[in-house]
């Protein structure tokens, strides 16, 4: 009898999951208005980024970007209502430990060895080098 009033009391009434419901669906469309602005901004700062570059070392535009993001990503707290459910749940079990960042190193490493080896991205990369530093001779206005 006691462990039902327990689980009673850590059930969420109807109103709070109505709330939560309402309040995922503000913060996905606050989420996904910051996440639009960021895309470009992100593209623009980082060639700001590479174009102010001085001593081979990228400006550092693109990173005080990164921490506006993280910070709003914090403010917008998207899953935050997951307080309110009455599992309490191992959401690291679901995906292990690894996140995006993970696959990235692991596709990074992968095109790394095949520019190691003389591979398509040798070529990708040259011109990537190019296309660098003529947007570096433009930003001195000496475009050649």
């Amino acid at each position: 009898m006691e462990a039902a009033a327990k689980e009673a009391q850590q059930q969420p009434d109807l109103w709070t999951l109505v709330r939560d419901v309402a309040v995922l669906q503000v913060k996905l469309l606050v989420d996904g208005f910051r996440d639009l602005m960021l895309l470009p901004a992100a593209l623009i700062v980082g060639i700001v980024s590479l174009v102010k570059s001085e001593n081979g070392k990228p400006g550092p535009q693109f990173y005080r970007l990164l921490v506006f993001g993280k910070r709003s990503e914090k403010w917008i707290n998207l899953f935050g209502a997951i307080e309110n459910s009455p599992e309490k749940f191992d959401y690291a079990e679901s995906f292990g430990n690894a996140d995006i960042d993970d696959i990235i190193s692991r596709v990074e490493a992968f095109v790394i060895d095949e520019h190691r080896r003389g591979g398509v991205t040798a070529q990708a990369q040259a011109r990537i080098h190019r296309a660098i530093a003529a947007m570096q001779r433009g930003k001195r206005g000496d475009l050649k």
